[in-house]
């Protein structure tokens, strides 16, 4: 990405200079205007800082026409909680008692599959920066992975790499991992999703916003030096697709130091609480030019930066380098004069390399000066706001309908074969293998993690109160039915929440898609948009962010449509958390299986172990049904273990539910479905598996069929532990160890002789 030196005074003497406008990723039109705006051609600098905000990864040129029916659906009464929305750093919710919370999930797909660990890492970094420039202390993070085929070989370079990325940078931050997914299929084998979720928490007045405020003020660049690392990164690779050969892309890839973004963390922390922040925003993609043209177009004026006070760790980099660079860990903010002094004692504590680098001038234009020439003259709303917004042609696919015709379904004539082949898959086998490199209970507020529904973190050591996360996907129930698939995303990661005993709050989302030049993909785009936010507004939550990712296809074949869900509860007393594991009780416990069934098997497990491939339709989902759950279940004194069912269905959330503490299951499935296929197997939504003690059996089923809850006693904790443990359906029963074996050893034969091939030596 790298341009020759040029100034304002060289631009207007060369008009017709010819400029790379198309290596930067600008079309004609978008050059030409980008003309008109500035009345003649763009120095280099200029078409750097315009090339990277008007990139679909800053812009989202592609999807503001359709990501405007967030707003439109988002009631008064939904948005009455949230501080900061769509738009901000990270969405901020304000949970009672002066307490907030602020949560968001972003995507680092491409870079993670040019450099697996530095990609990954350096996502989990910027995700905890955006959660750091809303005031807020980050507390936990999560992640939604997907990769090729677990037998495909670059994936044993990609999952190791990333896994390694993500435990590294989070392990040394020292932030709790509490949960996420690992989902293996074809469509991304050249093109993974690395989707990292943060939550921070923050009190309702120290809330910080991105703008520059009031003529004068001065604008300080702190943490690390910049560098030519990452230049063209994330806002040019989350632009493109990939062809043969990508993987060599490396200098475009940035390079995280988790121990410097620690220091920082802290840093900001006492900035915020020695009260000398105006507003501030962290360097992500697109680096300086991002954070100087949002923070003067989000303020009252303009804004003067001199490049020469930029402390750099590389000699003679250009301003269009400068402006570009994606180096990690650095924060800029705006500083009233008074405050200057304070601010640099603050970072000298600290450590950390602060500089003052321009100021807050009147009037609308961003003025960037390098070595005593004017580099960059433009008004601020043009480069940070008014980037192109462009109606894609979308329509139905014509092969939608033959996708969507029903498939027989699959018997299996052995259905303890069926049980094995099923735990033991990559799509529902125990994740241990990674979750065991990330550190879950560092800080010594994490309730639930890995393992759990949902992620449960204590917020007030005082009162108990806390709050769960989840994020959930199906690319496979999405490409069958794009708007039911994105409902179903979020009724998952709603029930996974209720699972808890918490009460979900907000929504915010990860939005995986291909090329958006392709009329298919922005159909399944604008379906996905429209089922999120109609079905957000059904369940009564607003969406309070979110990110977009466009170009995940190599060539010209398109990723499963991913639209990665996360919810936000809020539970009054951790401490009254359900658990999800059988045998905690103390006797033997009777299981409820609430929610109705039905032969749903279209973009299910089944069909993908079977051979089925994909077809037919996803499970449809009622959201008043979930709603009811919530009812049944936030509160409820009565429940010693409650776990949803989702991808498996029946067997798999049995068999969840009684590993961990090795207790036997008896359960009736013609309670549940006359066809055992589809009474162990089936998908339906709004399901949910209940524990209780014989005590309250009864009169939890009351409650449950009188809030209108389809309810049936389906069976029971058997006693038996340990060697002695069996799942037994009745029509077949198996030893709860050899299930657990099939379920714990497939990750390993896979990965397991490439663990610590990608790690860092420190």
């Amino acid at each position: 990405m790298t341009v020759h030196n040029d100034t304002v005074s060289a631009a207007l003497a060369s008009p017709d200079e010819a400029q790379p406008y198309r290596e930067l990723g600008l079309k004609d039109d978008e050059y030409a205007r980008i003309k008109e705006i500035l009345g003649r051609r763009p120095t280099d600098a200029e078409l750097s800082m315009y090339s990277v905000m008007w990139s679909e990864h800053c812009s989202y040129k592609s999807s503001k026409v359709h990501l405007r029916y967030f707003g439109e659906t988002t009631t008064p009464e939904m948005a009455e909680k949230i501080l900061a929305g769509i738009g901000e750093n990270a969405g901020v919710v304000d949970i009672g008692d002066g307490n907030a919370v602020t949560f968001r999930v972003e995507s680092h797909n491409h870079p993670s599959y040019v450099e697996p660990h530095q990609g990954a890492a350096t996502g989990v970094g910027g995700i905890v920066r955006d959660i750091m420039a809303m005031g807020a202390r980050p507390i936990a993070v999560m992640d939604q992975l997907r990769f090729g085929p677990a037998d495909f070989p670059d994936t044993q370079r990609v999952l190791t790499g990333v896994v390694d990325g993500i435990s590294h940078y989070g392990n040394c931050l020292g932030l709790p991992n509490i949960g996420g997914e690992t989902v293996f299929d074809e469509s991304y084998a050249g093109n993974p999703l690395v989707n990292a979720l943060c939550v921070g928490t923050l009190k309702v007045e120290d809330l910080k916003l991105a703008f520059a405020s009031g003529t004068g003020n001065k604008v300080m660049l702190f943490g690390s030096r910049t560098g030519l690392d990452g230049i063209g990164g994330v806002s040019v690779l989350a632009s493109d697709t990939f062809e043969e050969g990508a993987e060599r892309k490396l200098p475009a890839v940035q390079v995280g130091d988790p121990f410097a973004e620690k220091v920082l963390i802290e840093c900001c922390l006492d900035l915020y609480r020695a009260g000398v922040v105006v507003g501030i925003q962290d360097l992500g993609g697109a680096g300086l030019s991002c954070a100087t043209s949002e923070l003067a177009a989000s303020g009252d004026g303009g804004m003067s930066i001199n490049l020469d006070a930029v402390p750099l760790r590389a000699e003679n980099m250009t301003a269009a380098e400068i402006l570009a660079s994606e180096s990690q860990e650095r924060m800029c903010a705006v500083v009233t004069p008074e405050n200057v002094e304070k601010f640099r004692e603050i970072c000298a504590h600290w450590d950390v390399t602060c500089a003052e680098i321009g100021e807050v001038t009147t009037g609308k234009h961003l003025v960037i000066t390098h070595q005593g020439e004017v580099v960059v003259d433009a008004p601020a709303h043009t480069i940070a706001n008014e980037g192109p917004v462009y109606e894609r042609p979308w329509a139905r696919p014509e092969w939608q309908d033959a996708l969507q015709e029903p498939a027989e379904i699959t018997r299996p004539s052995d259905l303890r074969a069926a049980l094995l082949d099923m735990v033991g898959s990559p799509a529902l086998c125990s994740r241990a293998f990674i979750t065991e490199q990330y550190d879950r209970y560092v800080r010594g507020n994490t309730v639930k993690a890995l393992g759990s529904d949902a992620g449960v973190l204590r917020i007030d050591e005082e009162t108990h109160r806390g709050v769960a996360v989840a994020s959930d996907a199906s690319g496979r129930y999405t490409k069958l039915d794009p708007n039911m698939g994105a409902r179903l995303a979020l009724a998952e990661a709603y029930r996974n929440v209720v699972a808890t005993g918490a009460r979900p709050v907000a929504v915010t989302n990860c939005l995986n898609y291909g090329s958006p030049e392709n009329p298919d993909v922005m159909w399944q785009f604008r379906e996905s948009v429209h089922g999120l936010a109609d079905g957000a507004q059904e369940l009564g939550i607003p969406v309070s962010g979110g990110n977009v990712s466009f170009y995940n296809q190599t060539g010209t074949e398109p990723i499963l449509p991913t639209p990665v869900v996360g919810v936000l509860g809020v539970i009054e007393d951790v401490r009254q958390a359900h658990a999800h594991d059988l045998g905690r009780a103390g006797e033997p416990e009777v299981l409820f299986l609430l929610g109705a069934t039905g032969e749903d098997f279209g973009g299910s497990i089944w069909q993908q172990v079977s051979g089925g491939g994909l077809q037919g339709l996803p499970p449809s989902v009622d959201l008043a049904d979930e709603q009811r759950l919530a009812d049944l279940l936030v509160g409820a004194q009565d429940i010693t273990a409650a776990h949803d069912l989702s991808e498996g269905g029946l067997a798999q959330a049995v068999f969840e539910m009684a590993q961990r503490e090795e207790v036997g299951v008896r359960v009736d499935l013609a309670a549940v479905h006359e066809d055992p296929t589809t009474a162990l197997f089936s998908e339906s939504a709004s399901r949910m598996l209940v524990a209780t003690t014989p005590a309250q059996a009864d009169a939890f089923q009351a409650r449950a069929e009188e809030l209108g809850i389809p309810v049936a006693r389906i069976g029971e904790s058997t006693g038996a532990a340990g060697a002695e443990a069996q799942i037994d359906f009745g029509v077949v029963s198996v030893p709860l160890a050899e299930l657990k074996e099939a379920w714990e050893s497939t990750l390993p034969k896979h990965f397991g002789h490439v663990v610590g091939a990608n790690s860092v030596v420190e």
